[in-house]
């Protein structure tokens, strides 16, 4: 079966970064390997993992036996709250590095602020002292707010290549997300299908997926590239892959698009990045 070609757009390093992903929670063991194998044979490749999923060795693993060029793949990692500051940081991507065991981490993320231990910024300079070194190639950060943003940015003059934070129809974020373009900082989703929610059975998610010809799920994700974000949706079934990244040969009208936005009812779950933690 063919491999699916998903578009890249170039970070604001100069990185090239799919316009969709692979979220990899959950995906564990040698069941996990084979899912996040099949996902990179399908195309996919922006891969997602953190320390606190527990599975960096099998995506290191399926990298490995997917046969595909290391060079073509993004392999993203984060440090948890546990290990904020900067020489914990700095032994925190070691030691995932030594895990994935694939010679670097493409994109390493602060996976929460967790701004009551107040160490984000510390932690975000020993990432910076690991990309210098060429152990990262790109930085970045998930959760964190338009002032958590500025501050990293005033204080270490190093703007992040992404920010990954909650967005989905009912979250759609449009005030970060318009700060985020106006630093040259990439939106990334997680869970862009709203998981655990009715979202994919919404009336207007149907009446669109009928009229491009599509199933709801498409919709959704289409949704998320027209707004400059890149998804990782998390599937292990191969054909669900292959659908969910099979959303760049139709366009969703403008109208269409503010539509779903107009969906928004806020936050699904307990994310608040002001006050959330998580070690």
């Amino acid at each position: 079966m063919a491999t699916i070609d998903i578009p890249a757009i170039t970070l604001n390093d100069g990185t090239a970064f799919a316009e969709l992903g692979l979220g990899t929670y959950k995906l564990t063991g040698e069941e996990g390997i084979a899912a996040i194998e099949a996902g990179i044979r399908t195309g996919y490749r922006v891969l997602d993992t953190a320390v606190n999923y527990g599975n960096e060795r099998e995506v290191g693993e399926a990298v490995r036996r997917s046969g595909v060029d290391r060079d073509e793949l993004i392999v993203t990692t984060k440090i948890p709250g546990r290990h904020h500051g900067y020489e914990e940081a700095i032994a925190s991507a070691r030691e995932s590095n030594a895990t994935l065991g694939l010679g670097r981490i493409d994109l390493l993320l602060i996976h929460w602020p967790n701004p009551r231990v107040d160490k984000y910024v510390e932690t975000y300079r020993g990432m910076i002292a690991l990309r210098d070194e060429g152990l990262v190639r790109s930085v970045g950060v998930s959760n964190f707010t338009e002032p958590m943003l500025q501050r990293l940015m005033d204080e270490t003059g190093v703007v992040p290549a992404v920010n990954q934070i909650e967005l989905h129809p009912y979250f759609p974020q449009a005030a970060l997300r318009a700060f985020h373009a106006e630093h040259g900082i990439r939106t990334e989703s997680w869970s862009p299908l709203a998981r655990r929610s009715e979202l994919l059975t919404e009336p207007l998610i149907r009446d669109l997926a009928e009229v491009y010809r599509v199933s709801p799920t498409q919709i959704v994700l289409r949704w998320h590239v027209q707004l400059g974000a890149t998804p990782i949706p998390k599937s292990a079934d191969p054909a669900r892959q292959r659908e969910n990244a099979d959303v760049f040969g139709f366009a969703l009208d403008d109208d269409h698009v503010e539509a779903v936005s107009r969906l928004e009812r806020g936050r699904l779950w307990d994310g608040d990045p002001d006050t959330h933690e998580e070690f």
